[in-house]
């Protein structure tokens, strides 16, 4: 599959679990940019990493601990976050929260 559908309800989304205390859905995408949505419980963590994509980041509930290349800050609901390429980065979730996750170009991994 190349691309989501026009129009994604939220009940058609299929929900994963990549990491403890971590659960992720694929909101929509075209080959170009990819819209995920993150839910943490508190404390969970997105463990460091680092990929090609840009990433956006919106912090939609909740609040995080966020590192990019070694800097920490943390963020609350309405604050926002954005990783160049190949930066590794990670979060911890200070609460139960939520991020959405907007990637360039889309993560094909994240479609198997």
């Amino acid at each position: 599959m190349s691309s989501s559908d026009l129009f994604v309800s939220a009940e058609s989304a299929e929900w994963v679990n990549p990491e403890p205390g971590v659960t992720r859905r694929i909101m929509t995408y075209l080959p170009e940019m990819m819209m995920v949505e993150v839910a943490f419980e508190a404390g969970a963590v997105g463990a460091a990493h680092f990929h090609p994509h840009i990433q956006a980041s919106y912090v939609a509930e909740g609040s995080f601990e966020v590192t990019i290349d070694g800097r920490t800050e943390v963020l609350k609901q309405g604050g926002s976050f954005i990783v160049p390429p190949n930066l590794v980065h990670g979060v911890k979730a200070l609460e139960k929260g939520r991020l959405i996750d907007t990637f360039t170009p889309h993560r094909a991994e994240f479609l198997k």
